[in-house]
Formats: structure tokens, C-alpha cells, sequence
């Protein structure tokens, strides 16, 4: 990464250096081009306590540069040759005010994970003077976030350079950070993955079914779970809509074999009409599934005057509305899915974006008085409801299978 680039990339864990390289190299190459001018970037930046500033001060310090030219102000650090380093907070700043770059020569983002696409947007084209370079230093969330979109691509940018960078890649890895690491290991498993080695995010901290989650991997229950060609596919729908703007429809395709309920697949999708979300059913192999559907699948489409339940009739399925659960539904959906979770085998690849989903769903919280608002209605939200109706399901069938091997009481029998 010391060569040039128009791109330049490090993502991971923590303790792995990446932002004292970046820091190192944007001091280094302010003494090798006189008059460079360098922006640090995050998406929000209340002070510069929230910058890479201190972090700069020390390198230059370090490498004993104070008396070669470098002078540290309270918001700049002035460079040889006129040069300068600023700091910027990219959600304050609009396509007019962010011209004011169009002269600099580095801009390197911090905590990259955050930034948005409208930021990613404004920026790319406004670092262009020549040989400019644009840096980027994370540690990954989800590979939607637009800085993995765009750098981890499968055809990332033309002239990149993008590196994983771990704590077992970094010579100078403390000790007492090393103890932090297993300390992780042992105490916080659910997030060690994505804390210390740059993995996505599998289980939000605090997620409904972090421990569940956990649990099926140790119990290894998520892997490679074959269907059963005699037994009935079921799919669990949550309703979208159509349109850019509308809600995902997601569906949950499971098989109850025994007492085991296996996930076979996951499927999602915004703004399709219901003639997808059918062709992907016959596509793959459920043409004849089972179709269940929450208590809104009987309301008529606004614009066609028509219901989830009789378009997928008319399509031949068979299908099912389960009837609302009343007030605090989406506790009582919630609760069911913990309750029956033990029995839930996944396949790892084909329903990797459900599992997503489920390690995400979490609690909307008022920070200020500390208090739960019950489940934050974002992009996970849509699949974790197709769950959870699929777990209201199971378990009305369980009761109607012991009500129906139920011994009779003995007033019941005749001679």
C-alpha cells in the first residue's frame, strides 16, 4: 500500500494498526510533497476529539518533525511548502461546500463503515487533482454498507489496492490488548468475529436472538441442510409492497419433519410485483408449497383491488391467513420464535440473508431515558416477522397434534 493508487483500502479488526499506517503515511507524504494539501474525513464529527488529529500531533512528534516544517493550529495542521491537513465531518457539508477539496491531494476516511452513500457520492469525484488519492480504514458491519459496495465488489474500482488487515497481522500487537482479545473470546463470543477480525456483523449486540443464534452454530445447526422431496414445503410470507419505497416481502421456506423444523431457504425483495415473488416459488421448486399468510394478507391492494390471498390462489397455491395475535403481537411472535428456535435447523448458504436478518432484529431504545420502544421497524424487521409467523404456526400445530392423541378421560369411555 506504500505504492501509488487512486484507491487505497484496510479493513479489519481491531488492533491491527490500520489507522497508524494511514496516519504514518499521510505525514510521510507531506515531507515528500511539499505543498500537499490532505483531508480527514468522517461521516459525523461533533469535535475534533472525534478526529484523526491527535493521532496526526503524535506521528509528528514521533518522527521528530515539529522544527521541519509542521506546525499543529487548534483545527489544521499546517505542512512544508504551505501544506496543509484538514479535519471534516462529511454529513455537514453539501455538493457547493465540499468543493472547497477540489485542490487536495489525500482524503483519508475513518470509520469508513459509516459513511453514507450521499457522502461516498459527493466525495469520489471532488478529490481530482493529479495523482490524488483516497483512503479508506474499517472495520466492516454489513456487505451493503456503500464503502464494502463499492471496495469489495467484485470489480472494485479501477487502480485499487484494498488489503484485510487483522490484530495477527500487526508485529507490534500489545500485550495488553491481546488480553483484551481473549477476553472477548471467552465473554462476548457473539461479537468477537466482527470486533477483532473484521468479520460482518452476524448478531447485533442485544439482537432478540443473539443467544439463539449462538447457540445453533455451537450446536452446529446451521451448515449445509438437505430438503426432503415426500415432505410439503411451507412458505411463510411477510407482505411487501410495490415500488422503490416499499417494504420487503420476505419468505421463510421450512419443512416440518418430526420434531426437527428445517429452513431450506430464505427469500427477499422490494418493490416486486406478486408475479415475482411466484416465479422465484415455481423456480425453485415449490410450485406446490403450503402458503401462509399474516392476518394483512386479505386486504385489497390499493391499486389493484386485489388480495395476497386470492392472487396466490389463482396461481394454484394452497394458502393459509393466520389470524392476528392481538395486542403486543409482536412480542407474542418474538417469544415464540425463542421457544421453538431448539428445533430449527438452517442451511448456511441459502439462508445466509435471513440469518442476517434475525442476528440484526433488535429493540428500539430511547437512550435518553433508557427505556425499550419495543422492535426497531428497519430492513431486518420484515424477515424476522416471516419468522415469527412461521413459529406461531409451529406451535399452533403442536397443540393440535397433542389435542388430538390426548388420551379421553375415563367418563368418556363406553363398555
Amino acid at each position: 500500500m506504500l505504492q501509488p493508487s487512486r484507491y487505497k483500502g484496510a479493513f479489519g479488526g481491531r488492533g491491527s494498526g490500520k489507522s497508524h499506517f494511514f496516519a504514518g503515511l499521510l505525514v510521510e507524504d507531506h515531507m515528500r510533497f511539499p505543498g500537499l494539501r490532505s483531508v480527514c474525513i468522517r461521516e459525523v464529527q461533533k469535535t475534533l476529539r472525534d478526529s484523526a488529529k491527535k493521532l496526526i500531533d503524535d506521528k509528528i512528534a514521533e518522527y521528530k518533525l515539529d522544527r521541519q516544517g509542521f506546525r499543529s493550529f487548534k483545527d489544521v495542521v499546517q505542512t512544508p511548502g504551505d501544506g496543509v491537513i484538514t479535519f471534516m465531518g462529511m454529513q455537514d457539508h453539501t455538493a457547493e461546500s465540499i468543493k472547497s477539496l477540489e485542490g487536495f491531494g489525500r482524503a483519508w476516511v475513518e470509520e469508513a463503515q459509516t459513511l453514507s452513500a450521499r457522502s461516498l457520492q459527493l466525495l469520489r469525484p471532488t478529490i481530482r487533482a493529479p495523482e490524488s488519492e483516497l483512503w479508506f480504514s474499517w472495520n466492516p458491519r454489513r456487505k451493503t454498507d456503500p464503502v464494502d459496495a463499492l471496495l469489495r465488489a467484485e470489480e472494485p474500482p479501477t487502480n485499487s489496492i484494498i488489503v484485510r488487515a487483522n490484530w495477527d497481522n500487526n508485529p507490534w500487537f500489545p500485550g495488553e490488548l491481546d488480553q483484551e482479545r481473549r477476553d472477548d473470546m471467552r465473554s462476548d463470543p457473539d461479537q468477537y468475529e466482527h470486533t477483532w477480525n473484521g468479520d460482518y456483523i452476524t448478531i447485533q449486540k442485544g439482537a432478540y436472538f443473539a443467544k439463539n443464534i449462538t447457540t445453533a452454530k455451537e450446536e452446529q445447526r446451521i451448515g449445509r441442510v438437505g430438503s426432503d422431496p415426500l415432505m410439503q414445503f411451507r412458505a411463510f410470507f411477510d407482505i411487501g409492497g410495490t415500488g422503490a419505497k416499499a417494504d420487503a416481502c420476505s419468505i421463510w421456506i421450512m419443512q416440518f419433519i418430526g420434531k426437527e423444523i428445517r429452513a431450506v431457504n430464505y427469500y427477499e425483495a422490494v418493490g416486486q410485483e406478486l408475479s415475482e415473488h411466484v416465479g422465484w416459488l415455481r423456480a425453485n421448486g415449490y410450485g406446490d408449497a403450503q402458503i401462509y399468510l399474516p392476518h394483512d394478507g386479505v386486504r385489497h391492494d390499493s391499486v389493484y383491488n386485489i388480495t395476497f390471498e386470492t392472487a396466490l390462489r389463482s396461481a394454484g397455491f394452497s394458502v393459509e391467513v393466520i389470524s392476528n395475535q392481538g395486542a403486543g403481537a409482536a412480542k407474542q411472535r418474538i417469544e415464540a420464535v425463542r421457544r421453538i428456535f431448539p428445533l430449527v435447523w438452517f442451511d448456511k448458504d441459502k439462508c445466509s440473508g435471513g440469518l442476517e436478518a434475525l442476528g440484526w432484529y433488535h429493540e428500539k431504545k430511547d437512550e435518553v431515558r433508557g427505556i425499550g420502544l419495543g422492535p426497531d421497524h428497519d430492513w431486518s424487521s420484515h424477515c424476522a416477522d416471516a419468522f415469527g409467523l412461521m413459529a406461531i404456526v409451529a406451535e399452533q400445530k403442536t397443540r393440535e397434534q397433542k389435542r388430538k392423541h390426548k388420551p379421553r378421560d375415563s367418563s368418556d369411555w363406553r363398555v
